[in-house]
C-alpha cells in the first residue's frame, strides 16, 4: 500500500518532489520506494551546486537489501541537502515523505513540475489494480 499525497508530484522512478515557498523544490524517495527497501544504512547525496539532468542519476540509497540509484526529478541546481540522513539514513524509513527529503533544488525551469506524475497517477502505477 502506498501514501500517495495530494500536494506532492512523483516519478515513475518512485520520487517525490513538492515546490516549497522560496522557489525550491524539495526532493525525496517515496514511502513505496523505501519499504521496497528495507533499513536504510547508508545515503550519497549530491554536493550543493551540482547542476542535475532530469532523469539522470544524482544520489544512490542504500539499505539492507540493496543499493538503488535516485534519478532527478527535474533539472536544477542542488541549494541544499540533508545532511541529518549521513549520520541516520534510517530517517527514511520512519519519515520518506516528510523528515526524510533528500536534497532540495532550484529549478531551470518550474513548469517541468507539471510533467510530473500526480497523486492518483503515482498511486495507479504502484498499485494498478487498486480502484
Amino acid at each position: 500500500m502506498s501514501h500517495a499525497n495530494n500536494d506532492l508530484r512523483y516519478t515513475q522512478s518512485h520520487e517525490w518532489v513538492i515546490q516549497i515557498s522560496d522557489g525550491a523544490v524539495e526532493v525525496g524517495i517515496t514511502d513505496y520506494a523505501q519499504d521496497l527497501l528495507g533499513d536504510m544504512v547508508y545515503i550519497d547525496l549530491p554536493e550543493v551546486g551540482d547542476n542535475l539532468t532530469a532523469g539522470k542519476e544524482c544520489a544512490v540509497v542504500e539499505s539492507v537489501k540493496a543499493a538503488s540509484d535516485i534519478f532527478a526529478p527535474i533539472s536544477g541546481e542542488v541549494s541544499e541537502i540533508n545532511e541529518v540522513l549521513s549520520d541516520t539514513p534510517e530517517i527514511l524509513n520512519q519519515d520518506a515523505q516528510g523528515g526524510g527529503w533528500l536534497f532540495r533544488m532550484i529549478p531551470s525551469d518550474a513548469a517541468d513540475l507539471n510533467g510530473l506524475l500526480d497523486a492518483d497517477a503515482y498511486q495507479a502505477l504502484v498499485e494498478p489494480d487498486a480502484g
